[in-house]
């Protein structure tokens, strides 16, 4: 993949994501419990662990989609915890791609539209927004399907769109919620090739996963989770 745009001029081994001390709960129910975790520019980390072990209240954290109980989230130098809700939302367009299992696209848009509105949301004119979907669409190798509603796309072109979407406004840091688990084995293969793709020309990016396999051949660390706590993490060599 060739792609001009920068991720966000990040330096090397600069802080990304840092959680310090994170406790969530849910009336008596403790999703994260004193959890600290830094991801650093240009690393490729999976998070894995049980159903219910606090994965995605980890990814809801980074994006600013919840808020600590105790604990502080800061990401790209940005405290989280001191941002308003508007503030939240601004932040996480501009600064933060998130691409989820299920695709989340707009049914009555076509692919072109639902790329292009993530940017048309910050500010960014139609016409240009549109300019830019389409050279991300044609990097991912579906400018062809650029009219096609979502119900008309097979699982692996809905995720790339979700991809090219979660791109469209060069995002500093890149969540990914199961992003293969909706797909069949060639389109999974496909996603997880594009995903190594964006790590290797600097994209940070943040996996959660049960799939081992995603987290071996995307992924340079691994976080592995256990109630609500970082149970291990390990350096990982990445298959092919």
């Amino acid at each position: 993949m060739t792609r001009t745009e920068d991720t966000g001029d990040l330096a090397a081994d600069q802080v990304v994501v840092r959680l310090a001390g994170v406790r969530k709960e849910f009336g008596e129910a403790v999703a994260l419990d004193g959890v600290s975790l830094e991801i650093r520019a240009g690393e490729a980390v999976a998070v894995m662990g049980p159903s219910g072990c606090g994965k995605s209240t980890l990814l809801n954290m980074i994006a600013g989609l919840d808020r600590p109980t105790t604990g502080s989230v800061t990401v790209l130098g940005e405290d989280l915890g001191a941002l308003d809700e508007t503030g939240l939302a601004l932040f996480r367009r501009r600064r933060i791609g998130m691409v989820f299992q299920f695709f989340n696209l707009i049914d009555d848009l076509p692919a072109l539209d639902n790329v292009a509105l993530a940017a048309q949301l910050t500010g960014t004119p139609a016409r240009q927004a549109r300019r830019r979907a389409l050279e991300l669409l044609d990097e991912l190798g579906i400018a062809d399907r650029r009219n096609a509603y979502p119900a008309v796309l097979s699982g692996g072109e809905r995720q790339r769109v979700a991809v090219a979407r979660a791109l469209m406004n060069r995002p500093a840091l890149l969540l990914a919620d199961e992003p293969t688990g909706a797909l069949d084995s060639q389109a999974g293969e496909q996603v997880m090739d594009l995903l190594i793709d964006l790590n290797q020309i600097g994209q940070t990016l943040l996996l959660v996963t049960h799939d081992r396999r995603l987290a071996a051949r995307c992924a340079s660390r691994l976080v592995e989770f256990s109630d609500g706590r970082v149970a291990r993490e390990s350096a990982l060599e990445r298959t092919q």
